[in-house]
């Protein structure tokens, strides 16, 4: 299993879905970003803003992140 790690913080819970099919979310609002080891294997997407991470019971975060895009880019190679 291979991790990366990142340094993350303001970051949107998605607890699910509701009757017309629309995420229910939370947003979290976070004064200091802090560094984390994730596991590749629960990455779903990058994009240059948000890095999208599934957690137990199908629940998925879309972290903000303060590496750059192409840097993290490198460390999935």
């Amino acid at each position: 299993m291979k991790f990366i790690e990142l340094t993350l913080h303001n970051h949107i819970i998605v607890h699910g879905f509701d009757a017309r099919n629309q995420e229910i979310t939370e947003e979290v609002t976070v004064e200091i970003p802090s560094q984390k080891i994730v596991s590749v294997d629960r990455i779903l997407s990058v994009s240059e803003k948000y890095i999208l991470i599934k957690y137990a019971f199908d629940r998925i975060i879309y972290w903000e992140y303060i590496e750059d895009y192409n840097s993290v880019k490198e460390m999935l190679m």
